[in-house]
């Protein structure tokens, strides 16, 4: 039997807002102790009234306009109707059939995938307020902390255009890097500021590979994935299930909620799915209908350069790697410090001699060292040290000269690893100690002769290969006299000197 999953998601957004989204009280994350940060609006008592927070929806608008999406010109709130401890209305103000976006998308990048890129459709972005948390201690009591109830989210709606675990989290990782480019939300998942609910199902698929209907079948929802590993092994767990219920000619028939018990790596039936009219939706009476023209229209204007145009840039304009490009700019700070590095770089390209416009072959080269240097050296450094680059003592102007002392052989990497850990630590120029440590090339030719003529004097056998023809035993005795030289020797020099001592 062959079978393709469905995938769609749910995603909801908590917007970093300073108030709650109806009321004046601060965001949960401010709070010191539970139900501190509440008042008798967020807690439903009779006689308030909510009122919404502009910036939640200015920058619903923000979002929905990122994701290339149609804004509505005009949008209300409704309750939505349920009964749990977590909400003291007895309802939750949300949006249902006039949310602020509709029709978006989000092209993701998956490398040696099976489909390496992908449109996923985007159905709605709606603004609702968020739930208070539910503490379950051990004696099987539950607490409630209403400190978060109230708190702005942003609900996203995919299509169900995914067709794979790592595509859905593919799509999360982007999502999560655009609103923190849009700098509306921090969307940390293990701290509930992006939460995802996933719904599943599978569609037969004929010998060649097309759906035998275009019927989708019973979804089943998975809740509490709250990392992008468990999104993933949720899914795939879920695909294996299923698939063994479809093999048994048992396939769903009834849309279940799931919870994801990441303990022992299954999902777990919580209850069976709600429909809109179990909801109960009506119009907010409380909230007036919203004219969103003129917000949208502000909010065009405040649109950033978003992760994937930037990635394109960074390849094009500085000739980074693909996948240089996608590890800088998934850091919004990295990718500005970055921007910096070489625009500082390239006015130096242009102000060396002869050197109106820089080559493509420096510009390369520099590309080349700036990727190697940034990423895997400088960040393995911060790595140990658990530095972040908004803290790095490190200037760009400072890295740039770094890349420039090798770029031009005047240091070597052996030493530049050396100066780097010095300014990592000090937050000295490279220059500075460089001629400190003496780490600099050596370029004084009786000096490196000298280490020629020992190097020689401990390698006689070697020397007269040599002599006798095996002449690709230069590159040994080039890299005998850099170690005698302790890294410093330039190779250029060493060549020449042994090509007149071996004679």
């Amino acid at each position: 039997m062959n079978l393709e999953p469905i995938i769609g998601l749910e995603i909801h957004v908590q917007l970093k807002t300073k108030s709650k989204m109806f009321c004046g009280c601060a965001t949960h994350n401010s709070a010191k102790a539970p139900n501190t940060n509440v008042c008798p609006v967020c807690l439903g008592h009779p006689g308030t009234l909510p009122v919404p927070n502009e910036q939640a929806v200015s920058w619903g608008v923000l979002a929905g306009l990122a994701l290339n999406g149609t804004i509505a010109t005009a949008s209300k709130f409704d309750r939505k109707n349920y009964f749990y401890p977590d909400l003291p209305k007895g309802y939750q103000i949300s949006q249902f059939d006039m949310p602020v976006m509709q029709d978006g998308y989000l092209d993701i990048h998956i490398p040696n995938a099976p489909r390496q890129s992908v449109r996923v459709g985007i159905t709605r972005l709606h603004l609702e307020e968020d739930a208070a948390k539910n503490i379950h201690d051990p004696s099987g009591k539950t607490y409630v902390d209403y400190n978060r109830g109230g708190t702005p989210l942003a609900e996203i709606v995919s299509e169900p255009d995914i067709r794979t675990p790592g595509e859905a989290k593919a799509f999360l990782q982007e999502l999560r890097l655009i609103a923190r480019y849009l700098e509306i939300s921090d969307a940390d998942m293990e701290k509930g500021h992006l939460r995802c609910d996933a719904n599943i199902s599978l569609r037969e698929l004929d010998d060649e590979g097309r759906p035998k209907s275009k019927e989708l079948n019973t979804k089943i929802e998975v809740k509490n994935l709250n990392s992008f590993k468990a999104v993933e092994r949720a899914l795939e767990h879920e695909i294996q299930r299923q698939t063994k219920l479809w093999e048994a000619g048992e396939p769903p028939k009834v849309e279940e909620t799931r919870g994801w018990n990441e303990s022992k790596q299954v999902t777990e039936l919580q209850r069976t799915k709600e429909g809109a009219a179990d909801y109960r939706y009506f119009p907010e009476p409380d909230i007036p209908m919203l004219d969103l023209t003129e917000i949208t229209e502000e909010a065009k204007g405040r649109i950033p350069e978003l992760p994937e145009s930037r990635r394109r840039r960074f390849v094009d304009e500085y000739l980074l790697s693909q996948a240089d490009a996608k590890q800088i700019c998934d850091d919004p700070a990295l990718a500005d410090y970055t921007e910096h590095v070489f625009s500082e770089l390239d006015a130096w390209l242009r102000s060396q001699p002869d050197a109106e416009e820089p080559s493509e072959k420096d510009r390369l080269k520099i590309a080349k060292l700036v990727g190697g240097w940034l990423l895997s050296k400088l960040g393995g450094i911060m790595k140990a040290q658990a530095i972040d680059i908004r803290i790095l003592k490190i200037t760009p102007e400072n890295f740039a000269e770094l890349i420039t002392l090798l770029a031009t052989g005047k240091l070597s990497s052996k030493n530049g690893m050396t100066v780097l850990e010095e300014m990592v630590n000090s937050g000295i120029d490279p220059s500075h100690v460089m001629e400190d440590k003496k780490l600099g090339r050596l370029e004084d030719e009786s000096v490196i002769a000298d280490a020629v003529d020992r190097v020689i004097a401990n390698h006689p056998d070697e020397a007269a290969r040599f002599k006798a023809g095996e002449e690709q035993l230069l590159k040994f005795f080039i890299g005998m006299v850099i170690k005698e030289t302790e890294g410093n020797a330039d190779p250029g020099v060493v060549k020449n000197i042994l090509g007149v001592k071996l004679k």
